[in-house]
């Protein structure tokens, strides 16, 4: 069980394709939280984390993902799913960093561009390390694509809590327009905030897509 906003819900997953092209994509409907960070950020780790599940695999090996996955996410009771997790490559790993750079202009860069349903991009840091040149790119990057994020700072159980305000802090220094949420995988600590910005982004992509359009 997952406590989420004071109430508990157990997080049904299903795989539904992993895309290494445009046409991979699954059609659009409902809304999509992405996944984004440098490699061995932790991106699986907190996936799992949230749902409760082994959903994306972890491994030791930078660059293992190479596609973007994408992950039905129900609760009980729910006749349907209610969103969808996008798992997207890691970047950043010097023996991988061109091959994935290559591939961006193919199919991740459409996906974070025009990509209807994309409702949230998760950010992820290691607050372990000082802010790299790779994830204030990519922020710049979404913020020109005018996308909704925020960034997460992950493997902060670490860190004393010193040491977890004084790298906060470096990080709210060199993303200064960035919301910032400190993050563990192991701990839960942050999961229910984490969990309130999702369900979030989610009902107001949702609501959005159901708003009729004007045509005075």
């Amino acid at each position: 069980m997952l406590r989420i906003a004071n109430w508990s819900m157990r997080v049904l997953t299903q795989f539904l394709t992993a895309a290494t092209d445009v046409a991979q994509f699954p059609a659009l409907g409902l809304p999509e939280i992405a996944f984004l960070g440098r490699s061995n950020v932790g991106k699986s780790s907190v996936i799992n984390s949230l749902v409760g599940t082994k959903l994306a695999r972890t491994s030791s090996t930078p660059g293992r993902t190479r596609s973007i996955n994408f992950f039905e996410i129900r609760w009980p009771g729910k006749p349907r799913p209610e969103l969808i997790f996008t798992d997207l490559p890691g970047y950043g790993y010097a023996k991988i960093s061109r091959e994935i750079s290559q591939e961006w202009p193919k199919f991740i860069e459409p996906y974070l561009n025009e990509r209807a349903t994309l409702a949230l991009c998760l950010v992820l840091v290691d607050v372990n390390v000082p802010p790299q040149q790779s994830d204030l790119q990519l922020l710049q990057f979404l913020s020109a694509s005018g996308r909704d994020f925020l960034v997460v700072a992950t493997k902060s159980d670490r860190l004393s809590n010193n040491q977890l305000h004084q790298s906060m802090r470096a990080l709210t220094e060199d993303y200064p327009s960035a919301h910032i949420l400190p993050y563990s995988a192991k701990t839960g600590a942050g999961r229910e905030e984490l969990w309130k910005h999702i369900r979030q982004s989610a009902r107001q992509a949702q609501a959005e897509a159901e708003t009729p359009v004007s045509l005075d």
